[in-house]
């Protein structure tokens, strides 16, 4: 199971000299066992640090996070991340990279590689398992870094901006590898970005935030069809969604830019 339930979250950041900063102010929302969950909001409303809250990497000011009814009280296996940056050991080839975590867990070796070798056949790197981080491109070492999370099996899996570095035809590749990878396997993903497109396109149900201090403002069900196209971004139906959370967000952005003066 992977249900995220987020009840009354709020975070306050103490500031020198100054009022403590609301990050977050009595957020709230539930993410279904297997669904594919996206937050749009604008830049500085705590979308991040609302992830970092339900992977357990930082404690909330007021209110709490459960997993399948059990309240999160900090990092484990069940959740696991994938940030912007690569975050693989430099040191390491692919396989070993995605072999990490599994060894921590202390698995027997010859299990630990078959899993690993399985997941990183499936985001394409067969014939790279051997390289090094320094060998790979950003969209290759992306893939390493959703390889190592998915061979941990977590119930959840948090994806901080994954896509947010690369240029927009690996992005496109990403997402539809993402998205494959999503269709077969059901994990619940909570999936944070800044493009409504690749929102709408990857998500089930897309939660726009306001400005600081963060809380849902909308909720978006997204109720296209699987496998999906990505010529489905000309449709009239996504683009009319599309307007939908451009409106929310348009005042929330010139909230944040104001605040931000």
């Amino acid at each position: 199971m992977g249900t995220v339930t987020v009840e009354d979250i709020s975070l306050h950041f103490n500031s020198r000299g100054s009022s403590p900063v609301i990050a977050l102010n009595s957020l709230s929302m539930i993410i279904p066992d297997k669904q594919f969950a996206v937050i749009v909001g604008p830049s500085g409303c705590g979308k991040s640090s609302l992830l970092d809250i339900i992977a357990g990497l930082k404690e909330p000011t007021a209110g709490r996070c459960k997993l399948d009814g059990e309240v999160i009280n900090g990092p484990a296996k069940e959740r696991g991340m994938v940030f912007q940056s690569y975050s693989l050991f430099p040191w390491l080839t692919v396989l070993k990279n995605v072999e990490f975590g599994l060894s921590l867990q202390g698995k027997p070796a010859r299990e630990t590689t078959e899993r690993a070798r399985y997941y990183v056949n499936a985001v394409g790197l067969a014939s790279f398992e051997n390289a090094y981080p320094n060998q790979l491109s950003g969209g290759m070492k992306q893939r390493v870094a959703i390889a190592r999370s998915l061979a941990n099996d977590p119930e959840v899996i948090l994806m901080d901006e994954p896509f947010g570095a690369l240029d927009s035809q690996t992005r496109v590749v990403m997402q539809q590898l993402l998205l494959g990878i999503w269709e077969k396997e059901h994990k619940t993903i909570l999936f944070v970005t800044h493009d409504i497109d690749e929102a709408l396109y990857l998500g089930e149900k897309v939660y726009v935030m306001s400005a600081r201090p963060g809380r849902i403002i909308d909720t978006i069900s997204v109720d296209f069809t699987h496998p999906r196209r990505y010529e489905l971004s000309t449709e009239p139906a996504f683009i009319e969604l599309k307007r939908r959370i451009q409106h929310s967000l348009h005042a929330e952005v010139h909230k944040a830019i104001a605040s931000a003066a």
